[in-house]
């Protein structure tokens, strides 16, 4: 997740050096990176791996990412900064939420791990509120940084609400499925005894849903740096 994140700040960088960029120029890539963003949201739908999943997930967020810097207007710009800022707190949460069941299962196959809300309720909370800001509901800051991008997208190209959209909806698809495939499912019998959760983990969730929350509040903390 990093280093996708500063993958897309270097590019937002070189990007502001360099003039706009002609049409011929910048079409293939545009189309590359939407069509990237339904290909690499349609193999989360197939993936049974949790960790693959969520790391897909974030090259997928990263396409509107890639777009938005293409389009070189300042409120891609800022929702690119938003975005890469929020899904690296997302994903980040993910992972380790993904872990938590690792360590207690020893298997990242959603299949076998599963029906952890009858044994971890609390835990379950947390996959559930890490799934709504993985499909940038409210009040996340990861919906600003989206609605930024799909907004200039659409002033660029009406075209480009289809695919976006598309991409929109197969996120939220997969994103249910993880939640209810790990969470709902019926307790398999090798985990019927596990570990309680810590105080440890509850924190470090606490740490990273708070500032996609918080931020909301004053986004200029965000967008103010590419006024800079």
């Amino acid at each position: 997740a990093i280093l996708l994140k500063l993958g897309g700040y270097g590019i937002m960088r070189i990007t502001m050096l360099l003039s706009p960029m002609t049409p011929k120029l910048y079409y293939p890539f545009m189309i590359l990176a939407l069509w990237g963003i339904v290909m690499t949201s349609s193999v989360c739908l197939r993936q049974t791996d949790l960790k693959s999943l969520i790391a897909y997930s974030s090259v997928s967020h990263m396409g509107l990412v890639i777009t938005a810097c293409l389009i070189q207007t300042p409120w891609s710009f800022t929702g690119a900064m938003m975005l890469m800022i929020a899904h690296g707190l997302t994903s980040s949460m993910l992972f380790c939420l993904a872990n938590t069941n690792y360590e207690r299962t020893h298997t990242r196959t959603m299949i076998i791990a599963r029906g952890f809300q009858l044994i971890l309720p609390l835990m379950s909370t947390w996959w559930l509120l890490a799934n709504l800001t993985n499909m940038a509901l409210p009040p996340s800051i990861n919906l600003m940084g989206e609605l930024l991008i799909i907004v200039s997208l659409f002033n660029w190209s009406n075209l480009t609400i289809l695919l976006t959209g598309l991409g929109t909806l197969i996120t939220a698809m997969y994103s249910l499925n993880m939640f209810l495939t790990t969470q709902r499912n019926k307790l398999p019998t090798n985990i019927r005894l596990t570990h309680p959760t810590h105080t440890r983990e509850h924190l470090l969730m606490m740490l990273h849903l708070a500032p996609l929350v918080l931020i909301i509040m004053k986004p200029a903390l965000i967008s103010g740096l590419i006024n800079c």
